[in-house]
């Protein structure tokens, strides 16, 4: 119980404990390098099914190749640590400030300087706010770091790939299932460094109804501007088509508006009743249009287009769709 306490108020940490079936709990890496040649997304987690079956993994998302592994672990070597943010697969090691890869096609170690991780306030745990306190939320969700550098190299299928001076994010989600219908976009790839965004909004089961939730951030140089389901934002559009994702969000003093512009996806493992069985698709070349004005005199505070994004548009999209 201690464990499962601690780990409430800190959203990086593991918060499987005494927890058996029916649940998965994964962290997602995102490496791009600099000048944006390679763009990797790591994600180790582990994954629990309705009779108990376990085992933990670690997925690798090549963005430009446009390809993914999925690799699978014996769940008992899989380990966290309960005072602090710290995940090993065997001897792969996972924190909110390196990985260590040590398997046959990806090794080496990356560190990570000056991370920004999402505000965590007593009363509003990390980015799911209020919500964290909820005990039978299907999905929960945490920023690690919003934006950092990268430090060092690593080997993977044979190629040697320094991403120093590159740029990184971290994030997390828990569980047992993925939502039914979900947009979900980030950058940190603006103009000038300093810089980052995230997005999602997806269909929430409450009770014997649901919502559409959404929680979104925009940091630059020093100051995130929060739009969240739970801090009085209103969700004004959301809707997608083949080629673009339009987001609109008003707060008491500001006003977002989003065009994601898709591109190819991957496919890629997701959650379903706590195992790997369900199948998303994501691209982590997209470009991400974002102006953020003043709601009262509509001056515009910020516009810029994030490139290497990562972007998915998953499930009946139909159930999330604004046309305001």
């Amino acid at each position: 119980m201690i464990k499962q306490l601690q780990a409430l108020f800190r959203p990086e940490r593991y918060h499987g404990w005494r927890r058996s079936k029916r649940y998965f709990e994964g962290w997602y890496y995102k490496a791009v390098s600099a000048g944006g040649k390679e763009a990797f997304a790591f994600i180790p987690g582990i994954a629990m099914d309705e009779q108990g079956e376990q085992h933990a993994f670690i997925q690798v998302l090549d963005g430009k190749a446009q390809t993914a592994e999925y690799i699978s672990f014996p769940a008992n070597i899989f380990s966290a640590a309960s005072a602090s943010f710290q995940i090993r697969i065997g001897d792969s090691k996972f924190t909110g400030n390196s990985i260590k890869l040590a398997l046959n096609d990806y090794s080496g170690t990356l560190q990570f300087k000056n991370t920004v991780p999402w505000p965590n306030r007593w009363y509003s745990p990390g980015i799911m706010g209020p919500y964290t306190f909820v005990p039978f939320m299907e999905c929960y969700h945490g920023i690690v770091s919003m934006d950092h550098a990268l430090e060092g190299t690593l080997k993977i299928r044979g190629r040697s790939i320094d991403f120093s001076g590159g740029r990184g994010y971290i994030e997390k989600d828990w569980g047992h299932s993925f939502p039914s219908a979900y947009f979900w976009m980030q950058s940190n790839h603006f103009a000038h460094p300093g810089i980052s965004f995230k997005v999602s909004v997806a269909k929430i089961p409450w009770l014997r109804s649901s919502f559409v939730g959404f929680i979104a951030g925009l940091y630059v140089k020093g100051s995130l501007f929060e739009f969240t389901t739970y801090n009085g934002t209103q969700l004004l559009r959301s809707m997608a088509d083949k080629k673009q994702v339009k987001l609109l969000m008003e707060n008491k003093k500001y006003r977002l508006e989003v065009v994601a512009h898709r591109d190819q996806a991957t496919e890629l493992a997701s959650p379903l009743s706590g195992i790997m069985d369900g199948r998303i698709s994501e691209s982590m070349t997209s470009a991400i249009e974002i102006t953020l004005s003043d709601k009262k005199s509509g001056n515009v505070l910020f516009s810029d287009t994030g490139r290497n994004a990562a972007l998915e548009v998953a499930g009946k999209i139909e159930e999330i769709t604004l046309e305001g």
